[in-house]
């Protein structure tokens, strides 16, 4: 294609094509044949379990098969001066004693939160000389407020009542995600002792219970039913019920109408960063510098960190115990504690001699469902796009709801549903469901001056097309082309704006970063 106005060739291509960059990461010393522990994959987890350990005196290493750490928390160039955060792309689920424990801020992490934070604009057509409407959210409640008052006064009321009954479901439960389970097999099974032991477990779903108090079963509501069914009790206004319905299915092969749906809602209300809740942020430099600041903890204290270092089997002694694993090269490492950052499948089912494990488990985790309905579509543009809804400032710099997750084909509950319909007959949605982010409206070091990376989490496209199709080039674009048109009708030169794309498609995610059905979550946690 011509090259643009400023003078950067654009080279469409499909994730296929090996034309990014990666910060590959040198490990300290030299590769030992023993170590305390070993940790197979250097994703965000791995990285934190090695931190861990090596600050207790456990000397541990990590494996990664890449060239670049992180696992889906990464940084890549993969347009030449574009550095983008090619798969996950937000930062909030973070537990926060870990920023204090690891001290990542002295390591080099730095954050960019988001004020406000979501912008819905609206396809309106015989408006006249109107600008079409848009719903843009944030911190400030009275102008949240305002804004809903554009589609029902009586919404613009209720909000505030909905956002404390989620909070108070996330103060419940947010202590329980650091505490241990609950300890069902010694309560069923255990002698007098481990029963009265195990009752330690309970105390922190006791205290939820006492937070939640009589509203018990409406919270029960938001974790079972239908996340439409939750928010119809609570609006009346689609717009406004789109928006936040798209939290409740972004990543997850799941309707508004999907019982359940509410739950992964619940992540996003319960997620923070410095301090304030629900907050969600951008890493400067993107997500691998996360990665890059866990990575620096650890070795600070003695880890190693080794990439292009696959791991082939794990090493299982004739008694059943751990011996260490086999890399790809035929290396040995011995080690008496082995940790996986793989999903289940790929330790279980690969990587792990199936022999010691029982006939029962090694089915319930080939069973598992991790399909994922997320194309993630990173893309460089010269120029930031331009809302009919809230059109650019003359001089093209950044403005509010640039640094948004920007909800496209959001209007209505309805078009969600039928974008998840067409996933599961096969096809990729005619309509499908955006996320659009602009991380370098915060962080201007991830592109050249005057442009931007562009990330873009669409859904539903199913891991297998109907009719024996295979995503293909030809699949990847023809899907990209018609997110790009999608935009272009919300953001009139928006295609024209484009200097270069990468298509992942669910295949694609599964095989580059080790994803088990291309499952992909926008946020991060530990």
């Amino acid at each position: 294609m011509a090259a643009s106005g400023r003078g950067l060739s654009r080279v469409i291509g499909a994730s296929s094509c090996p034309a990014w960059r990666g910060a590959h990461w040198e490990a300290r010393g030299r590769l030992k044949p023993e170590y305390d522990a070993v940790v197979i994959g250097a994703g965000h987890n791995g990285l934190v379990a090695a931190a861990y350990l090596q600050r207790l005196g456990v000397n541990t290493a990590v494996f990664e098969r890449r060239p670049v750490i992180g696992g889906a928390a990464v940084t890549e160039e993969i347009i030449p001066g574009f550095k983008f955060s090619r798969a996950s792309y937000l930062l909030s689920l973070l537990r926060p004693q870990i920023y204090i424990d690891l001290e990542l801020k002295k390591h080099g992490l730095r954050l960019h939160l988001r004020n406000p934070y979501s912008f819905t604009p609206m396809l309106e057509e015989g408006t006249g000389n109107k600008v079409p409407r848009s719903l843009l959210l944030g911190t400030d409640m009275a102008e949240n407020q305002k804004q809903i008052a554009q589609f029902s006064r009586r919404d613009a009321q209720a909000f505030p009542k909905y956002e404390a009954f989620m909070n108070r479901l996330a103060l419940a439960i947010d202590p329980l995600l650091d505490a241990a389970p609950v300890d069902a097999e010694a309560f069923q099974r255990g002698s007098l002792l481990q029963r009265l032991k195990s009752l330690s477990t309970l105390k922190p779903l006791l205290q939820a219970g006492r937070v939640l108090g009589a509203q018990l079963p409406q919270y029960y509501q938001v974790l079972t039913a239908p996340i439409t069914k939750v928010l119809d009790q609570w609006f009346e206004s689609e717009p406004l019920k789109a928006t936040l319905a798209t939290d409740a299915v972004i990543g997850a092969m799941t309707s508004p109408h999907t019982p359940g749906s509410g739950y992964v809602l619940l992540h996003h209300v319960m997620g923070g960063l410095e301090g304030m809740q629900g907050a969600w942020g951008y890493v400067q430099g993107g997500m691998g510098a996360l990665s890059d600041a866990i990575t620096s903890s650890a070795t600070a204290h003695g880890a190693s960190v080794f990439t292009e270092k696959a791991v082939a089997k794990v090493q299982v002694s004739s008694e059943g115990r751990v011996q260490g694993v086999v890399l790809q090269d035929g290396s040995e490492v011995r080690s008496k504690v082995v940790l996986s950052n793989a999903s289940p499948q790929v330790t279980f089912l690969k990587l792990t001699p199936q022999e010691w494990l029982p006939e029962e488990f090694v089915d319930r985790i080939s069973r598992l469902d991790t399909q994922s309905p997320v194309t993630k579509i990173n893309v460089a543009v010269d120029r930031l796009p331009d809302f009919l809804a809230a059109p650019n400032a003359p001089g093209g710099q950044p403005l509010p709801h640039h640094q948004c997750s920007i909800h496209l084909n959001c209007e209505d509950t309805l078009l969600l549903h039928r974008a998840f319909e067409d996933a599961m007959d096969g096809l990729p949605s005619h309509r499908p469901m955006i996320e659009l982010c602009i991380p370098s409206s915060l962080d201007p070091t991830l592109a050249p001056p005057g442009c931007h990376v562009v990330s873009l989490f669409t859904q539903y496209t199913p891991y297998t097309l109907a009719g024996g199709k295979v995503w293909d080039e030809q699949e990847r674009n023809a899907y990209a082309d018609k997110v790009f048109d999608c935009i272009e009708a919300y953001a009139p030169g928006f295609k024209g704006s484009v200097v270069g794309r990468d298509i992942l498609t669910p295949p694609d995610l599964e095989r580059i970063f080790g994803l088990p059905g291309g499952v992909l979550l926008t946020f991060l946690s530990s």
